[in-house]
């Protein structure tokens, strides 16, 4: 019995740990791509946008399948990985800019024009991320453990319904409070809620992507 159940217990594993290598592949490009696109400052419908908007609401439903998949300490393992991520990027993206350009290339001030990093924008995004997505990790913990492990998109919309406005209202004061006006802000953060909201409802239906880890119970993490 014991050597069938190991036997078991190793062709399942490459699959779930292919899963878990795509999902949290998934959140940390998810979080690298928005965070370059957040450069931009767009109009979109008449409102001012940060053009990260329209990718970075899916890593809150990412984070959700990395819980699912890997239990809180996972998650939160990810969340941190991430955010040292988006921070060595800064950081490399410094350096690349301030090294010479070779002059029969040609495009070295555009690129240091676009690509340097920001250290406010840097700065207000890591700590928007790492704090919101937290937070998300510690709303869907409570609901599986003291609601229900039932209606698995309730728990993403909860938690994302936390941790949404958590992040914009970091992000969007902390990278233009001050410097553009606040009106500018206010259509940011209105402009970015409601996409953020949007995506979170297309999404829900990811958390049934993957299986949630039992070990023949609930994960205790």
């Amino acid at each position: 019995m014991s050597d069938a159940t190991d036997s078991s217990t190793s062709r399942q594993s490459p699959t779930f740990g292919t899963v878990a290598v795509w999902v949290i592949s998934a959140y940390a490009g998810a979080q690298l791509i928005s965070n370059v696109a957040s450069l931009k400052i767009g109009l979109v419908a008449g409102f001012a946008v940060d053009m990260g908007t329209f990718l970075y609401p899916i890593t809150f439903t990412l984070r959700d399948l990395v819980h699912k998949v890997l239990g809180r300490s996972g998650a939160r393992a990810v969340i941190l990985a991430a955010g040292a991520l988006n921070l060595f990027m800064a950081l490399y993206l410094m350096w690349i800019t301030g090294v010479p350009g070779d002059p029969q290339w040609g495009l070295d001030e555009q690129f240091s024009a676009v690509l340097t990093p920001v250290w406010r924008l840097v700065a207000a995004s890591i700590l928007a991320q790492v704090v919101s997505e937290l937070t998300d990790t510690e709303v869907y913990h409570w609901f599986v453990r003291r609601v229900t492990r039932r209606f698995h998109w309730l728990r993403v919309l909860l938690s994302n319904s936390v941790s949404i406005p958590v992040d914009n209202v970091i992000f969007a004061v902390g990278a233009f409070g001050f410097t553009l006006p606040w009106t500018v802000v206010g259509e940011i953060l209105l402009f970015n809620l409601v996409v953020k909201y949007g995506v979170t409802l297309v999404s829900l239906p990811f958390i049934y992507f993957v299986r949630e880890r039992r070990n023949g119970a609930p994960q205790a993490d």
